[in-house]
This record gives C-alpha cells, structure tokens and sequence, in this order.
C-alpha cells in the first residue's frame, strides 16, 4: 500500500505541473488588460502603464513569467488580487469552506438516494420500477443547472415560499464564524433561529447541485450490481440458501462498490463545475461564485490561481479515492 501510495503522489506532480501551465495560457488568452483594470476609469499615462506592468512582471517574456510564477506556486504564492489585492490563498481559504458544506450536503444526497435507488432497480431488472428510477435518473441527468434551479426557486421561493431564494443564512442572524461551515457555526455560536435559516437556505443550492451526481451514481450502481448479480459466486450463495439481504448486502454490493466509489470520486469535479452555477444562481458566497465575479472583473490572478487551487482539490480527492479501493476490496489491497 505504501509503494501505491508513493507511485500515486509521484503521479501528481507533473499533473499539477501540466494544470499550472494550462492555467497560465488559459488567462492570457483571455482580452483585457489587467493594468487598465487597476487604473479603473481614470486611465493612466504611457509611463504609468510602463511602471504598473513592470511592477505586475507583464513586461518580462512568458516564459520568464512562467518561471516566477512556478517558483511562486511550489512556495505557496498563488499570486494576489487585482482588485482586493489579497493573497489569492486566503481568500481561497475563506470561501472554500461554504463550497465545501455545499458539496458535502450534496454528495451525501447523492449518495444516500442514489445507490438504494441502483440497487433496487438492479433487483427489480426489467419492472416498473427499474424503469421508472432509471428514467428520473436520465431526465436528472440532462436538466441543466441553471434551469432547474430557477425552476426550483419560482416555485419553492416564489410560489409556496417555503425557502430562501439567495445566501447562506439570512440576515437577521449575524455572529462571528468558527469554522467557516455555517451549520456548525450556527449550532455553535449562532443565535436561536440561526441553524433552522441555514438548513433553509441550503435546501434549494444542495438539491440543484447533488442532481447529476445523483443520477450518475444512481446509474452506475444498478450496472456494477447487474455485473456482480450473476456471477457464479452469487448463484452458489443463493443456492446455499442465504437471505437475500446477506447476498444482496454483503456478498454483492461489497464487490460492486469499486466502479461506484470511483464514481462518486469523479464526482468531485462534477460538483466543483456546478457549483459555478449553482452558487451564481442562489447567491452562495463559495469559490464558484468567487470565480464568476473575478472573471467579470478581469481579476486574472485570482483566475488563475483559482483554477489551480481547484485543480489540486480535486487530484487529492482522486488520490484518497484510489486509497480507498484498498479498504473496500482486499484483493485491490493485495494486488
């Protein structure tokens, strides 16, 4: 395991590598002039524009760019906001944990509803209710995002009122954060009321965004459990006369849950790409909305630093999936 290990981080640094220099051209691709975004409306002279370039390193060649800019990442300088003039990090750091809490609710809907629903319609092949659980799972599959959450919000927030349209807990409950994750802040130190808000106001963003995940693993789970349902392992444990939920719970899913726990890691990125829209539609103050704005305001630093920080999130993700594999199935663990 520890040799896996060691292969696998070797691995990801020329991906971090390949994603850093990806994230470099991408920016400079983009129109616009970040000195001109930092002089605003007032313009700036020749010389002044000559200083502030200078001052940015956007004078040097690219390649000599690329080079400070990677000594910078590997000492921990993601580079620093045009416009708040932050360390891209920490405001990173600031936002991630509302994304985080975000995802998380997410997946674990996904999770929760998704793999009972493959398993069942595994079980049942060919019923109506195979049916039925595999068509909610393509319909959920092909909704954009965006349409199902302003559906979502004329209808729930709009129509019946039952749920905050925007934010993370409303403004009648201010208090100093803890953690960054609302509902342990709220529990903590949140005033009465304030957890019952934040439970609101996640609903709504955490269903729109667990959709496709749900879908995918819902998916997957029924073909993985259809594969594992007829090998001849199965059929003797049946024969040997075992309950359906020891065949079914034990002896099928444990094997089947390789290609699902894969899945669930992919998902990872899945949710990091929604959450651009999600977090834009409903107003959540993450990393997806943070990346939206500094786009519109041509905040390349945080542009790019961001789509790295992403990057990285998601190859650690992938790496503990892969870690996983090994507790789940022993035979991964011994190969």
């Amino acid at each position: 395991m520890f040799r896996f290990l060691i292969s696998r981080v070797g691995v990801l640094i020329p991906t971090f590598i390949g994603v850093a220099i990806i994230a470099f051209s991408f920016i400079r691709l983009l129109p616009g002039d970040p000195v001109m975004l930092m002089a605003g409306e007032r313009g700036v002279s020749p010389e002044r524009h000559a200083q502030l370039s200078a001052q940015l390193g956007l004078d040097q060649p690219l390649y000599i760019q690329f080079w400070y800019y990677l000594q910078g990442l590997f000492q921990g300088n993601f580079g620093t906001s045009i416009v708040t003039r932050r360390p891209v990090l920490d405001e990173f750091l600031n936002l991630f944990p509302a994304t985080v809490e975000l995802s998380l609710v997410a997946i674990t809907l996904a999770i929760v509803i998704g793999v009972p629903a493959g398993i069942f319609a595994a079980i049942k092949r060919g019923s109506w209710l195979d049916q039925s659980i595999m068509g909610v799972a393509l319909v959920g599959y092909s909704m954009p995002i965006f349409w199902w959450g302003l559906l979502l919000i004329i209808f729930f927030s709009g129509t019946l009122g039952w749920t905050p349209v925007s934010g993370r807990i409303s403004l009648l409950y201010f208090f100093q954060p803890v953690t960054g994750f609302m509902l342990i802040d709220s529990l903590l130190v949140g005033p009465a009321g304030s957890f019952k808000s934040a439970v609101s106001h996640l609903i709504l963003p955490s269903l729109v965004l667990a959709t496709i995940p749900l879908a995918v693993i819902a998916r997957q789970t029924r073909s993985a459990m259809l594969e594992v349902l007829s090998e001849d392992y199965v059929r003797t444990a049946r024969a040997k006369g075992l309950s359906g939920f020891r065949v079914v719970g034990i002896h099928s899913l444990r094997n089947a849950l390789i290609p699902v726990v894969t899945t669930i890691g992919l998902q990872v990125g899945v949710l990091l790409a929604g959450a651009i829209l999600t977090e834009t539609i409903f107003s959540w103050p993450g990393i997806g909305k943070w990346m939206v704005d500094s786009v519109f305001r041509r905040d390349y630093p945080v542009v790019q630093g961001g789509l790295l920080l992403i990057a990285i999130v998601i190859m650690i993700v992938n790496l503990l999936v892969d870690l996983t594999y090994g507790l789940i199935n022993p035979r991964v663990r011994a190969s």
